[in-house]
């Protein structure tokens, strides 16, 4: 064989090598299959599946696999199920997926009884009266997740009725206040 020839074929060998070899990073199946949400009855097992994908490259889709997790628990209510969202939102947090601070929120948006979304501020008459609509849209919803996270989840009825209960207080009490301040300027 000619030497040109020879550096020829040996150059259109390693250009076949080098684009295989690109081709098959670019479409790496395990990557595109490693986030997918869990599947099944069985919260635990969903639980371990999904700390398994966001510990493996899947973090960005914390949300997803989230309510994913609340889904499933829809499907078997019971008290339990408190504890394994608890225990799951404290290994996020110490994973680095979420703060302390957002691992509590979430936590208490769907578990607790006090709303995470009605923000404690110290002047209600200058800072929660001209927003007044926003925050009771706000309650209202958090209201929605706490009937998934208390009732659809828990089977919690009486944590629900009092976080329902809470609810209607805030809003007589909030109008009143608001009433009470006056046209705020």
């Amino acid at each position: 064989m000619k030497p040109a020839m020879k550096n020829n074929l040996t150059a259109l060998v390693t250009a076949v090598a080098i684009t295989t070899s690109l081709a098959a990073c670019s479409s790496n199946p395990t990557q595109a299959t490693a986030c997918s949400l869990p599947q099944g009855p069985n919260l635990e097992r969903a639980i371990s599946a999904a700390r398994f994908d966001l510990e493996t490259g899947c973090e960005h889709e914390f949300d997803g696999y989230f309510q994913r997790l609340l889904a499933i628990a829809e499907g078997d209510p019971k008290k339990e199920n408190k504890a394994s969202f608890s225990d799951f939102l404290l290994w996020a947090n110490d994973a680095g997926l979420l703060s302390k601070r957002q691992a509590r929120e979430t936590y208490n948006r769907y578990f607790g009884i006090k709303y995470v979304s009605l923000i404690s501020d110290y002047s209600v008459c200058a800072q929660t009266c001209p927003n007044q609509s926003d925050v009771m849209r706000d309650m209202n919803r958090e209201l929605a997740d706490k009937e998934q996270g208390l009732l659809k989840i828990s089977a919690d009825r009486l944590n629900y009725t009092r976080a329902s209960n809470l609810y209607q207080e805030t809003e007589l009490v909030l109008e009143a206040t608001c009433e009470a301040c006056g046209p705020v300027e």
